[in-house]
């Protein structure tokens, strides 16, 4: 079997790859980033692609199937370019895929796709998914699960699989999601357990993680047996301000939610740290996620737990840790990311 890898770089490109290589069905890999690596992974090569502007058609030729992994989370001030990659760039793929006559389709989706939910009941994949409004990854990943819509009504012979993760914590992509959600002036020492006293106790902050190991576990199953339609992937415990104290050792303070949306606004707009208001909004609106349907019907069983995983990412952010991917390279110069702009740029 040949894989095609798009987004083969970031924090779950990098565990699909590693996943799909220990798989003995799985002959070669081709990942495919905007960005060449220098890191070595078995059984695959890599290929240079822009999927919002390249030509994507002989890439994909003579694959068994395309993994789309590929996706902007900055610059968030600019979402015009995060539009061009996300939803035109992700319609591109899914025309290449067919277009290249490659039989197997699956992609990479997420909890954020998901209308406002329950958060004291676990919904299934036939809960509507048409976002957050607030939120723009929200409103990118529902308006892609509508292309794909009609990717699937055009070409019923392939196989098309969607996988909407929780929350994805590594070590190796610490770095990368500092860069991405916290900005240069996190103080990352401070990031041990032991120094850890409170977090914020803000009503509706229930949410779902997930090892970034077992994500791509569950990529591999899904590409290498026959199955089809959306799963949702995430591991227990769910987390919330008291599960977070229990894990850290800390206290849970109140803090309203219009007070901690009016700081996250005020600090993006500053350019003190590059995440939007509509992140928190996403957070306190996507339902809890019922896992049935990938344990039962793709096999897949997390190793890691949620908090194993937070824990793993904050060890990961302590030490300033990386791959030897452009997403994910050990920390930078700081000085950079506030000359480039703080949210206005890619983050390397």
């Amino acid at each position: 079997m040949h894989v095609v890898v798009v987004g083969a770089t970031g924090n779950l490109g990098t565990s699909v790859l590693a996943a799909l290589a220990e798989d003995p069905a799985v002959d070669s890999i081709l990942g495919v980033a905007r960005r060449r690596p220098t890191l070595e992974s078995p059984k695959t090569e890599w290929a240079q692609a822009d999927i919002a502007a390249d030509d994507l058609v002989p890439l994909f030729e003579g694959a068994d199937a395309i993994v789309h992994l590929a996706w902007l989370i900055q610059p968030s001030h600019d979402l015009a370019r995060v539009w061009r990659t996300n939803v035109e760039g992700s319609a591109r793929v899914f025309r290449a895929t067919a277009d290249a006559g490659v039989s197997a389709l699956v992609y990479a989706s997420s909890v954020g796709a998901y209308s406002p939910g329950p958060k004291d009941r676990a919904v299934d994949e036939s809960w509507p998914t048409h976002g957050v409004p607030t939120s723009f990854y929200a409103r990118h990943k529902a308006e892609v699960e509508r292309r794909l819509d009609q990717y699937e009504h055009l070409h019923p012979e392939t196989r098309v699989v969607r996988l909407r993760p929780g929350l994805i914590f590594k070590r190796g992509a610490a770095s990368g999601i500092r860069r991405l959600f916290a900005g240069p002036f996190l103080i990352n020492p401070l990031l041990r357990p032991s120094l850890v006293r409170v977090v914020p106790d803000i009503p509706g902050l229930r949410f779902q993680a997930v090892h970034s190991h077992d994500v791509g576990e569950a990529f591999r199953l899904a590409v290498t047996r026959d199955v089809h339609g959306a799963f949702n992937v995430a591991a227990n415990p769910v987390l919330d301000p008291e599960e977070l104290g229990r894990i850290l050792g800390a206290r849970a303070v109140h803090v309203p939610a219009r007070a901690a949306r009016v700081f996250t606004a005020l600090t993006w707009r500053l350019h003190l740290q590059p995440t939007p208001p509509g992140w928190l909004d996403l957070a306190l609106g996507v339902p809890i996620m019922d896992t049935s349907r990938a344990e039962n019907e793709l096999g897949w069983v997390p190793r890691h737990s949620s908090g194993e995983a937070l824990l793993d990412l904050l060890d990961g952010l302590r030490e300033g840790a990386g791959l030897e991917t452009p997403p994910l390279t050990t920390d930078t110069s700081r000085v950079e990311e506030v000359l480039t702009g703080v949210g206005q740029t890619e983050n390397l």
